[in-house]
């Protein structure tokens, strides 16, 4: 047990490098898909969204940690940005991308602040 949770303090470590470069990117996309296209967005976007999706695995295996003694991610509202970000790439509408992206930063920077609290 106690070598699961060194694990998943481990994880949220490597979370905290990964999740300061994905928020960074993730003002950067807004400014893309809100009329300042390049000719790699798609390919910036394809790279963020990855990264989201290995943020989210971290977080749905590192949740009983997170939450130890205390709720400091709310899973539900998480996995509602999320989704909501999720369905406006599938659209494919730049406009809506960048909404959803712009109401997810706090979502992650909220995560990072938690993991760091965390692993502390």
């Amino acid at each position: 047990m106690e070598d699961n949770r060194k694990e998943q303090i481990e994880a949220l470590e490597v979370l905290l490098e990964f999740n300061e470069r994905l928020v960074k990117n993730m003002n950067i996309i807004v400014k893309e898909l809100s009329g300042k296209r390049l000719d790699d967005t798609d390919k910036f976007l394809k790279s963020i969204v990855d990264a989201i999706n290995w943020e989210i695995q971290v977080v749905n295996g590192t949740l009983e940690v997170i939450n130890d003694g205390e709720e400091r991610l709310d899973k539900k509202a998480f996995n509602k940005a999320v989704s909501a970000l999720a369905e406006a790439i599938k659209a494919k509408d730049d406009a809506a991308m960048a909404a959803e992206f712009q109401n997810v930063i706090p979502v992650f920077e909220k995560l990072g602040e938690i993991a760091a609290k965390v692993v502390k």
